[in-house]
């Protein structure tokens, strides 16, 4: 059987997001729970987008894999640094944490930060939306929103909707 080619930026660039794919999912998987530090996780992972420090000295790093990717990996780890777990938050589970009157700050730490592109401001409903896109149940590309009380900055509700395809390939790959 000949091997197929892919036309031009797309077949030479392939390969190289193919080795960088396989290799930050071999490093995630480098981390061990109770065995990797901070300086293990910031090596591996690099500088987190957002961090925060618990009153028992304990750390939260978050790393989002977008604006394309489908994750964001919370990094968990005690007072000493050691690592406790590594999470992907993009999904229902978590989703189904963000309530009604969660305020911005609490939504950051448990979904870590929309990307830029994605936050827009709605003028007459004073309304500010978040969107993080996912994998859903199903292996679809989908998105999750927050809807804000800009005024407040509180949550006023949340949804979720799977992204349109022009083609029959509408997975998202995991």
């Amino acid at each position: 059987m000949k091997a197929r080619t892919l036309p031009g930026a797309i077949g030479s660039t392939l390969p190289i997001f193919l080795t960088l794919a396989v290799a930050a999912c071999a490093s995630v998987g480098s981390l061990v729970a109770g065995q990797s530090s901070v300086d293990d996780v910031r090596r591996i992972l690099g500088e987190p987008a957002l961090s925060w420090r618990g009153p028992d000295g304990s750390q939260r790093l978050a790393y989002p894999r977008g604006p394309a990717g489908f994750q964001t990996l919370m990094v968990d780890l005690d007072a000493t640094g050691q690592l406790r777990r590594v999470e992907n938050v993009l999904d229902a589970a978590h989703f189904a944490d963000v309530v009604p009157g969660m305020d911005k700050q609490q939504v950051l730490r448990l979904l870590g930060p929309s990307q830029p592109q994605w936050t827009i401001y709605f003028k007459a409903r004073d309304e500010l939306a978040w969107e993080w896109r996912y994998c859903d149940d199903w292996n679809s590309a989908a998105r999750f929103d927050v809807l804000f009380d800009a005024t407040r900055e509180m949550v006023r509700s949340t949804l979720s909707i799977r992204e349109s395809c022009n083609n029959d390939n509408c997975t998202c790959g995991r």
